[in-house]
């Protein structure tokens, strides 16, 4: 039967109950804005607590009868050939949780690129599952991962042929995507799960021109922000689901062990919307980001010293297999600045706020949003940055290792070394220690350091040189990185 993706099931739901009069004795305690601060109303608008609503015997009944939810997801799996969709208001960080913990459970093991977000760590570190690390490929020339390669996960599992699945994050935030077709059918081969964390892939389903989309590759789980690409609120994420590898019932029972109860109405109205939008629109909304983000490559390219990353830097033997040109990345090594100045100064001086910075980029993520009227003023910056640049002092240099000095030893399961007794010790003490937690080069939340694993100079020098070149650690002990956490 046909779907009506014209409708939205959950904003029709809200807008029914402002209809309806409803006199609510029920959080939230604010009361559709009457006992707002009027300061705070003034800034955020009334809008936005009338229609912040209780979810179950609020906008449903307590008995959730109407549906709404239900039926929106119903029609989001549809947009998207998923055969389930399950939508959160906790982001993605908890979809692939969810999606982990429906795959394996304690000192089972797990396929998981080692380019894998912050929240893929977090969720071994709640479960107990044993991470077995597929390398990325790395690009020697330019210091930057790539997803692993099918023959990777191929040879992880002949290893490791007890693993329940693989985990596999595509496209990276940098616009390198995976061979999904060929990592699912690894997996599949051996009756094994496929989840993609693929964050930053909303719009992949709706054009062509761009990365294949995880469902359409045969991958089991896919964890989407619709936030990032799309036009959802902070936070809205959905997970997908196809297959009989991995059982609906089961994903949907470890969302609501992770999930709040108390979602937010207005983040479920955002991704019913947004699907709508692109159900009707998104190919045409798709074509205009792709102009966009051509134009304004070309127009980076023309400034001296600056060059735009693209499919012929990132594609081809050892390297991605695929490219989205919607994240612009500016390489800025000619120029011989960092990202992190370049990121600070375009802030500072022209309150343009790039995506993320690194010792050598930065990403500029380009949506169907933008435009001439976003585009221009911020090739105005780059162009005025770079005048800038010259007369800078000469910067900190960041020690990058190699992709083998990036890779140590995981001595124990990230869960052991995170939950035990622990100390703070110096980096000159570090080398040979295992590491009690995370440290996290973020944007875009990577960690460089792992729970579990057995501390080296080349790594430790990597984040100490970082941080004084402006890199940010928002998730160590020490965030000046003079001391890290080890086990006892």
């Amino acid at each position: 039967m046909s779907l009506d993706h014209s409708r939205a099931p959950v904003l029709e739901a809200v807008d029914a109950y402002h209809r309806r009069g409803v006199l609510s004795f029920s959080p939230p305690g604010h009361k559709q804005g009457l006992g707002v601060d009027p300061a705070v109303r003034l800034l955020l608008g009334e809008s936005v607590f009338q229609h912040d609503l209780l979810a179950t015997g609020g906008l449903d009944d307590r008995r959730t009868r109407g549906g709404y939810l239900e039926e929106a997801e119903q029609l989001m799996a549809d947009a998207v050939h998923a055969d389930h969709t399950f939508f959160t208001t906790c982001g993605s960080s908890l979809s692939v949780k969810a999606a982990m913990l429906a795959v394996a459970g304690p000192e089972q093991q797990l396929l998981i690129g080692r380019d894998a977000h912050k929240s893929v760590v977090a969720a071994l570190i709640l479960s107990g599952i044993e991470p077995v690390w597929v390398e990325p490929r790395w690009d020697e020339e330019r210091h930057l991962a790539h997803p692993p390669s099918a023959q990777e996960y191929a040879d992880a599992f002949a290893a490791h042929p007890g693993a329940r699945g693989a985990v596999v994050t595509s496209p990276t935030p940098y616009g390198s995507s995976a061979d999904l077709r060929g990592i699912a059918e690894v997996c599949h081969g051996r009756g094994r799960p496929l989840i993609v964390d693929e964050a930053w892939g909303a719009h992949l389903p709706f054009h062509s021109d761009l990365p294949t989309w995880a469902m359409d590759a045969g991958a089991d789980v896919c964890v989407t922000s619709i936030h990032k690409m799309g036009s959802g609120l902070e936070q809205g994420s959905v997970f997908h689901l196809q297959g009989d590898l991995v059982k609906a019932e089961v994903l949907k029972n470890r969302a609501d062990l992770l999930g709040t109860t108390s979602p937010s109405v207005l983040i479920y109205a955002a991704l019913d919307g947004w699907r709508r939008q692109m159900a009707l629109n998104g190919h045409a909304l798709i074509s205009h980001a792709l102009k966009t983000a051509g134009e304004l490559r070309a127009g980076i390219e023309e400034i001296e010293g600056l060059h735009v990353n693209d499919a012929r830097d990132f594609c081809g033997p050892g390297l991605a297999d695929g490219f989205d040109p919607l994240p612009v990345v500016v390489d800025l090594s000619a120029r011989d600045v960092s990202g992190y100045r370049v990121a600070d100064w375009l802030r500072e001086r022209r309150s343009i706020s790039v995506h993320l910075a690194d010792h050598r980029r930065i990403n500029v993520q380009i949506t169907h949003a933008d435009g001439a009227a976003t585009t221009r003023p911020l090739l105005e910056a780059l162009r005025a940055v770079v005048r800038a640049a010259a007369d800078w002092d000469e910067e900190p240099q960041v020690a990058v290792p190699s992709a083998a000095g990036l890779r140590m030893e995981q001595a124990c399961l990230p869960r052991d070394a995170f939950f035990a007794a622990t100390e703070d010790v110096p980096l000159s003490a570090a080398p040979g220690r295992v590491a009690a937690e995370m440290v996290t080069p973020y944007p875009p939340g990577i960690p460089a350091i792992l729970p579990g694993e057995r501390l080296t100079e080349p790594v430790l020098a990597y984040l100490r040189t970082g941080v004084k070149a402006g890199m940010h650690l928002p998730d160590a002990a020490d965030p000046e990185f003079r001391t890290v956490r080890v086990v006892k």
